[in-house]
């Protein structure tokens, strides 16, 4: 009788095999986390970021914007509302995920962290409020710690797939985490600094829910490299100019006159320098990637098909960045161009995973 070689199932090296809901969900909270980014730059673009004067409230009367807010407080409240599905989803992979690795018990301790989180936010609103502090940013401080406890309790309890766990858990909190920097951004007038960490964090969180694709659909166990060390050294820098790329991006974003409102005026950095600054590492970034590229079709390495995307992202990132300074930053470019640098930085993680490949994964056992 013959005998060839047949990988393993899934199931055999992993023991997860991830439901068809947790796949749908991941891939809606990857979704949600780049559409957030473009309701975000909506608000900021279209001059509506005080579109509602207060947070976690619209107006110090009313949860919605009333009438005399107009357009500018339907875009800012529609981008809280993205906040809300966003969290919802962040969730929903949370405690499927916890289901998938540990079974119901992991799941019911985690609800059980949660209404232990939402007591201590109401206590701590209860507490800070009648001394006139800010005590929806007390409570939500609570909230979010009772959370990091409960992820690091879930982890040290987690048996198997840890990473598919951690992923999830950093996701919700990041989400939790976003939603206090957004209010600190209503609270400080938009200052620059702060509405530029909420994008960054908006664009780390776009990454770590990539890199939750990926995992979820990798063996567990040690990782083996599928690239030569010098090629792996050479992504690794390219890492680099995508972050300092994107540094600059957001400070010349927070020098420019895309402030959120029409009031507030930006003296801080020169816009104009900074735009030539953002472009040095882009054009470093573009011609490294395109050697990558170029020698991993040469050699056939695994993350070929992963850099060709990266080129058509970077490639079309570079041209409407041109074009966005060439044509006085009209709106929709500058918008185009923020969530392509978000979709940009997901794929560069994507593809700094698939440098490895789970030893496991070439395993084979007789058929």
């Amino acid at each position: 009788m013959s005998r060839t070689a047949t990988p393993l199932p899934a199931v055999e090296v992993t023991g997860v095999v991830p439901s068809r809901a947790l796949r749908v969900l991941a891939w809606l909270s990857f979704a949600a986390e780049v559409i957030i980014i473009g309701t975000g730059g909506a608000v900021r673009l279209t001059g509506s970021g005080l579109g509602c004067t207060e947070w976690p409230l619209c107006t110090p009367e009313s949860l919605v914007p009333l009438p005399e807010q107009g357009l500018h407080g339907i875009i800012e409240f529609g981008n809280r509302t993205m906040t809300g599905v966003v969290g919802i989803l962040a969730l929903a992979v949370l405690l499927l995920t916890l289901h998938a690795v540990a079974g119901l018990p992991l799941v019911k301790r985690a609800l059980w962290g949660a209404a232990v989180g939402v007591v201590a936010a109401v206590v701590a609103y209860t507490v800070s409020a009648p001394f006139g502090l800010p005590a929806f940013g007390f409570a939500s401080g609570a909230l979010l710690l009772a959370v990091v406890i409960a992820a690091i309790d879930s982890l040290r309890r987690t048996p198997r797939r840890r990473d598919l766990a951690a992923l999830a858990w950093v996701t919700l909190a990041g989400v939790m985490a976003q939603a206090v920097v957004g209010g600190l951004a209503v609270v400080s007038d938009l200052n620059p600094f702060v509405v530029g960490f909420h994008y960054t964090a908006s664009l780390l969180l776009a990454c770590v829910t990539a890199a939750y694709l990926v995992r979820m659909r990798s063996v567990t166990g040690p990782r083996v490299r599928v690239v030569p060390a010098w090629f792996a050294v050479l992504t690794h820098v390219s890492g680099v100019a995508l972050a300092a790329t994107i540094f600059f991006g957001v400070l010349t974003t927070g020098s420019g006159p895309h402030s959120g409102d029409a009031d507030i005026v930006r003296d801080g950095f020169d816009a104009t320098v900074l735009a030539h600054v953002h472009a040095w590492p882009g054009y470093i970034l573009a011609a490294l990637v395109v050697v990558l590229t170029v020698a991993a079709w040469v050699l056939r390495l695994e993350p070929r098909r992963w850099l060709l995307v990266l080129v058509a992202a970077i490639a079309v990132q570079v041209a409407v960045g041109v074009w966005q300074a060439r044509t006085g930053l009209p709106e929709i470019l500058v918008g185009i161009h923020m969530v392509l640098a978000a979709l940009s930085a997901a794929v560069y993680t994507v593809l700094v995973l698939r440098l490895k490949r789970p030893a496991a994964a070439r395993d084979t056992v007789p058929s």
